[in-house]
C-alpha cells in the first residue's frame, strides 16, 4: 500500500491542471434477477440496483470534498443484460432497459452500462433479443449505454453479429432522429472487450468479476500536457525519449491518486475495489484535450505524418507509468481519441488534416478505436459493418482492444457541424474516402477465423 500523504501532496500539485476522477463506476451482477415472469424480472432489476447503489453518489461527494478532487461522474456497470432475456421477448427487453433507466435516475448516477451482449463466438436467443430491441430501448431511455463484443483474438470475428448490430445502429439513428441520432452515441462495438472498463459507453461487469465492485477511471490529459510543456520550456531541445519519461512519471502520480479514491469509495460501500483505469479521456474543454498533448510534442497539424508515432509514444508511456504505480491497473488504460469529445481532434477533422483513414491507423496504437465518429445520414449499414470489421481486425491481430462508436446523423451531409453538448461535445460529419464497394463481402456473413497466433495453449 502507498503512503496517503504522498498522494495528498500530488493532489495539491495537480489541482490547477484539470486533474479529476472521471468516473467512479459501481459494478453490479444482475444474475440473481433472472425470472421467467417479465414483471418480476423488471422489479428485481430495479430493486437490486437501487439497494446496491443507494449510497454511491453521497459517498463519492464526501470523498471529493475530503480530498479536494472532483469526481466528475458516478456510474453503474451491470452484468450483460442479455443473460436475463433467455426466453423473453423484445418487449420485455425494452421494459428491462426502462427499469435500468429508472433505477439510474433514482440513485442519481449519470450513466448505466451493461445493456450488452457477448457474441464473439455466436448468439443465444437472449442475445438476439437484446440486439433486436436496441433501437426502441435506447430511444425510450436517457442514461442507458449498450456494448457488444463481436470478436476476440482467441475466437475470431462473428460477422453475422456485426451485420445485425450495424442494421440496428441505422435503426437507432432513425429512432432518435430528433436528437441527431444521439442514441448511437451510447452504443459501442468491441473486439477484445475488457470486462472491468469503468468508462462509457463500454462499461459492463464481466464474467469472473465480484458480485459488486468499484472500478475507477482517472483522466488527466491537461496534467500530461502541462508536464510536457514545462519540460520543453526548461529544455526546448528535449528528445522524444525524454518526453516519454516525463509522461511516464506524470502517469505514475495520477494513478496513485486514482487508486486512493477508488479504495476509499469501496471501503465506505463495504465492497471490493477492482481496478483503476488510467485512460487519458478528453472532454470538449480547452486544456483537457489529448490532441493538445500531441501538439505540445510538436505535431503542429494533427493527422500529419508522425501522428501515429506520437499516439504510440503517449499510449505506451501512460501504461508504463500506471503499471509501475499500482498492481490494480486495468480497464483500457492509455490514450483515447474520441473525436467529438476532444476539441483539438474535432478541429483537425473540420480542417481536413485528420481523415477517417488516418484515425484508423492511429487506433492500431491507442487504447480504443474509432470513437464518436459522425457519419452522413445516408451511410449504409454495410459501411458501418465494414468499419467495425476493420477495427476488429486491427484489435484481434494485435491482441488489443478496439472499438467503434459511429453515429449516422439523420439528414446530415459530410462537412456539417453537429453539437450534442456537454461531455459528448461537437464535431464535423466525416466519411470514408471510399464508402461503398465491399457490400458483397460483408453480407456473406459467417465467421472470420481467429489468427494463427491465437493458438497459445
Amino acid at each position: 500500500m502507498f503512503a496517503r500523504q504522498d498522494v495528498v501532496s500530488t493532489i495539491r500539485m495537480v489541482r490547477e491542471e484539470n486533474l479529476d476522477v472521471r468516473t467512479v463506476t459501481l459494478g453490479i451482477n444482475l444474475t440473481a434477477c433472472a425470472d421467467s415472469d417479465p414483471a418480476r424480472l423488471t422489479d428485481a432489476v430495479y430493486r437490486l440496483i437501487t439497494e446496491r447503489a443507494a449510497d454511491q453518489v453521497r459517498f463519492c461527494d464526501e470523498i471529493s470534498v475530503k480530498y479536494g478532487l472532483p469526481i466528475v461522474n458516478k456510474r453503474i456497470a451491470v452484468s450483460p443484460v442479455s443473460a436475463l432475456l433467455e426466453g423473453h421477448s423484445t418487449e420485455t427487453a425494452v421494459k428491462v432497459c426502462r427499469a435500468l433507466d429508472a433505477a439510474a435516475d433514482a440513485v442519481g448516477i449519470d450513466l448505466l452500462g451493461g445493456f450488452s451482449a457477448l457474441v464473439h463466438k455466436g448468439m443465444t436467443r437472449g442475445e438476439h433479443t437484446l440486439i433486436e430491441a436496441l433501437p426502441q430501448a435506447l430511444a425510450s431511455t436517457t442514461r442507458i449505454c449498450s456494448s457488444f463484443n463481436i470478436g476476440t483474438t482467441r475466437s475470431g470475428i462473428n460477422v453475422d453479429a456485426v451485420v445485425m448490430i450495424a442494421d440496428r445502429i441505422i435503426e437507432t439513428s432513425k429512432a432518435t432522429a430528433e436528437s441527431g441520432g444521439f442514441g448511437c452515441a451510447k452504443i459501442v462495438v468491441f473486439a477484445n472487450m475488457p470486462e472491468d472498463n469503468p468508462f462509457m459507453a463500454g462499461a459492463m461487469l464481466g464474467a469472473g468479476q465480484p458480485e459488486c465492485v468499484i472500478n475507477v477511471g482517472v483522466s488527466g490529459p491537461g496534467v500530461v500536457k502541462r508536464a510536457v510543456e514545462r519540460l520543453l520550456k526548461k529544455n526546448p531541445d528535449s528528445t522524444l525519449d525524454e518526453i516519454a519519461e516525463e509522461i511516464k512519471h506524470t502517469a505514475y502520480r495520477v494513478t496513485r491518486t486514482g487508486e486512493l479514491i477508488g479504495r476509499e469509495v469501496a471501503r465506505m460501500l463495504e465492497i471490493p475495489f477492482g481496478i483503476v483505469d488510467l485512460s487519458l479521456a478528453p472532454t470538449p474543454r480547452v486544456g483537457d484535450s489529448v490532441g493538445e498533448i500531441y501538439q505540445a510534442m510538436g505535431i503542429e497539424s494533427i493527422g500529419a505524418p508522425g501522428t501515429t508515432a506520437a499516439v504510440m509514444l503517449l499510449n505506451d508511456a501512460v501504461k508504463k507509468g500506471g503499471a509501475f504505480a499500482s498492481s490494480a491497473v486495468g480497464g483500457l488504460s492509455g490514450a483515447f481519441i474520441p473525436v467529438m469529445e476532444d476539441h483539438a481532434l474535432s478541429k483537425a477533422v473540420t480542417e481536413g488534416t485528420l481523415t477517417l483513414e488516418k484515425l484508423e491507423a492511429m487506433t492500431a496504437v491507442c487504447s480504443v478505436g474509432l470513437d464518436m465518429i459522425l457519419l452522413p445520414g445516408d451511410t449504409s449499414a454495410e459501411t458501418i459493418a465494414g468499419l467495425i470489421l476493420d477495427e476488429a481486425a486491427i484489435g484481434i491481430t494485435n491482441r488489443k482492444t478496439t472499438g467503434v462508436r459511429a453515429i449516422p446523423v439523420p439528414g446530415a451531409a459530410r462537412g456539417e457541424l453537429i453539437d450534442f453538448g456537454g461531455l459528448f461535445g461537437s464535431g464535423t460529419v466525416t466519411a470514408p474516402v471510399c464508402p461503398s464497394g465491399a457490400e458483397t463481402f460483408i453480407r456473406r456473413g459467417g465467421h472470420i477465423p481467429a489468427p494463427i497466433h491465437s493458438l497459445l495453449n
